[in-house]
């Protein structure tokens, strides 16, 4: 296939036939004169016990996203889902996210993970943010938002990111050069794990871990061992009541258990030596996230114990996938990765003087994770509580009603994106004429957005510019790559990617 910048990219995943279905499923119909009552709300067919039934058999919902996508064909852009005792309503189109943004409330409520909930009541260990809800939550994410989320924040942990992405590309390109034809084709997975949790590593605690080495530590191993089994098992009891699961899935509770257990044990460890590091004098440099909340002292030492374990829990899978993805498209759509390689080299002087430039002087790149988070969001919904009354495709929810943003419907939606099977980073600057009407959702958003964003962004936009100054990147596989949910959304299988070292 013969490729062109402005024009045909290949298909970035299926798209069901959405945009050949009625008209309920890609466009909001047109109102009634009178609000509807709750209960008209299109429902979803089928026995909800029964759908606990099968979340057990099948030891978790690998395809949920595509479930709700082919409900939205057949019902419309709004409808119920019950599973159990939970009671949702689903929607995917931005002018629903706009209404609930409008109600938002300053504490917004989503329910907490009840697995994640359980391991932290049974160990009795506190919540982060990412648990709690109300006034705690509040006066927590108002502590934390200097140090993780601010940009002033960003500019202190870019340098240390950035090392970690010259370091990976440096150890990749010297694997590359010990082959004659100066190119690698190799399973990228591994490398892009020990990169995210390197890096995630040194901004949280100022510490590097030798995982880009040739010798990875066997705590980092197990670590990252912990994390895969934490998130598999987590989406094998997202939807059973615990009274039940702890009868019919001992095992996985098990499982579930001894993986927390570990990540525990690892963040616990690395916030000792902080605190050795800090009772022998207030350092002279910036020393990573965690040091300054403990030098700040507005939040117990508990409480930054509890919120680093989630940003350490957060920070690795959900950034990993996301790379994965756009090495992948990039490989396939090579005018997207010539153009981005021209942005990166053109800002390549000014990132290596001052690599806080970054942020500011590649904006197709950051386009591009954007595009990649619209096709592949890691999680595939956006969920909030209503704290009080509201109207979606003119039906009246009532305060209290959890209600789900499906991402992945909504960044497929050709009523929303222009030809949405087509990966085109320059959608995002376009403006009106890109035919995108809708905001980047894959972090949240409002004050419930996800406290670990720009950490995630600056690892994946820093790894990328290095590896585009450096390499070629090209695959044999143009076919679409399925995709599974498993509490996060991720690739089943990932195609072999070959690295060709540029000089």
């Amino acid at each position: 296939m013969a490729f062109r910048a402005q024009a045909r990219g290949w298909r970035a995943g299926p798209w069901l036939a959405l945009s050949r279905a009625r008209a309920l499923g890609t466009r909001a119909a047109p109102a009634p004169r009178a609000v509807l009552p709750f209960e008209a709300v299109p429902r979803c067919p089928g026995n909800k016990w029964m759908r606990v039934l099968q979340i057990w058999r099948q030891q978790g919902s690998e395809s949920l996203h595509l479930e709700m996508h082919r409900t939205f064909q057949e019902l419309g852009p709004i409808f119920r889902y019950d599973v159990g005792g939970a009671h949702m309503v689903h929607v995917m189109l931005p002018e629903d996210v706009e209404r609930l943004q409008r109600v938002e409330s300053p504490q917004p409520w989503r329910p907490p993970l009840d697995p994640w909930l359980a391991y932290r009541q049974h160990r009795g260990h506190k919540c982060g943010v990412f648990l709690l809800n109300g006034p705690e939550w509040r006066l927590n994410r108002l502590k934390l938002n200097p140090d993780v989320l601010s940009l002033q924040a960003v500019q202190k942990y870019i340098p240390m990111v950035d090392g970690v992405a010259r370091d990976f590309s440096q150890a990749l390109r010297a694997r590359v050069l010990q082959n004659a034809r100066g190119s690698l084709t190799l399973d990228i997975r591994p490398s892009i794990l020990y990169y995210t949790v390197e890096a995630s590593s040194l901004a949280l605690f100022g510490e590097r871990l030798g995982l880009l080495g040739p010798s990875p530590s066997p705590a980092s191993l197990h670590f990252l061992q912990a994390l895969e089994a934490m998130l598999r098992s987590t989406a094998q009891l997202l939807y059973l009541p615990r009274g039940l699961s702890r009868w019919t899935s001992a095992r996985v509770w098990k499982e579930h258990f001894e993986s927390w257990d570990y990540i525990v044990q690892y963040a616990n460890e690395a916030i000792q030596r902080i605190y050795q590091e800090l009772a022998l004098g207030r350092p002279q440099h910036y020393s990573g996230i965690v040091g300054e909340l403990l030098l700040r002292a507005d939040l117990s030492p508990e409480a930054v114990r509890a919120n680093c374990i989630e940003l350490t829990a957060g920070s690795v899978d959900t950034t990993a996938y996301p790379l994965w993805m756009t090495l992948f498209e990039l490989a396939r759509n090579p005018d997207v990765q010539h153009a981005l390689r021209q942005e990166s080299r053109g800002a390549q002087a000014g990132i290596a003087e001052n690599p806080q430039t970054a942020v500011t002087e590649l904006p197709l790149l950051r386009a591009a994770l954007k595009e990649t988070l619209r096709l592949y969001p890691v999680g595939i919904s956006v969920d909030r509580q209503v704290g009080s009354d509201v109207v979606l495709q003119n039906y009246h929810i009532p305060a209290g009603t959890l209600v789900k943003v499906q991402l992945y419907s909504l960044g497929r939606n050709p009523s929303v994106f222009e030809r949405p099977e087509r990966y085109h980073p320059q959608r995002w600057l376009d403006g009106r004429g890109s035919g995108t009407r809708a905001p980047s959702l894959a972090f949240g958003f409002g004050v419930r957005q996800c406290l670990g964003r720009r950490l995630a962004e600056t690892e994946m936009l820093l790894l990328l510019h290095h590896v585009l100054i450096n390499f070629l990147v090209e695959t044999l596989t143009h076919e679409d790559i399925k995709m599974v949910y498993r509490f996060i959304m991720m690739p089943s299988t990932l195609p072999l990617l070959t690295f060709r070292a540029i000089h």
